[in-house]
């Protein structure tokens, strides 16, 4: 169970994952190894899954960009998901409830190769139907927490940056 600081901890590697382990230290008001103890904690028992950049795909030359609906035959879900994920032209890949099975993120270079892969996907044994929706803009990017986890989580300690406290 995360207790309040791994979740401030959580809320500040989300806004910067390259903080430093003495600025989120000062920040919830702890020690930098009780905080280095904590993030290593929280790595080993799979909370934190890693550390990424976001980027424009346009800025790196990828033009084309869709999520992609993906319905399969029955019994093939999983299958489907492995063989889209394992693709090196996708950034995501998951199993929903949702209006389809599968959902897939797919970068191209521009819209010939991005209906090339879409072609691709749909002609994959055990897909019934795919479902490109091509992105104009984005709006927002992935992030690995959600607004509302932060803005609960940050606001928390704010007084121990004001009156700082005892060090664990």
């Amino acid at each position: 169970m995360l207790d309040s600081k791994d979740k401030a901890i959580l809320a500040l590697l989300s806004e910067n994952a390259r903080a430093t382990i003495t600025s989120i230290a000062s920040a919830i008001n702890i020690s930098d190894v009780a905080t280095k103890k904590r993030i290593q904690k929280l790595e080993n028992e799979k909370v934190i899954l890693g550390y990424k950049v976001i980027v424009d795909p346009k800025q790196i030359g990828y033009e084309a960009v869709a999520i992609i609906g993906i319905n399969t035959e029955p019994g093939k879900v999983v299958e489907i998901a492995e063989i889209v994920a394992s693709r090196p032209d996708t950034t995501f890949v998951a199993i929903t409830t949702g209006d389809h099975e599968v959902l897939a993120e797919v970068w191209a270079r521009d819209t010939k190769e991005l209906l090339r892969k879409i072609k691709e996907i749909e002609g994959l044994s055990g897909v019934k139907e795919v479902f490109p929706a091509i992105l104009v803009k984005t709006v927002k990017h992935h992030t690995s927490l959600p607004e509302e986890f932060l803005r609960e989580n940050l606001t928390k300690h704010e007084a121990d940056i004001k009156e700082p406290q005892k060090k664990e």
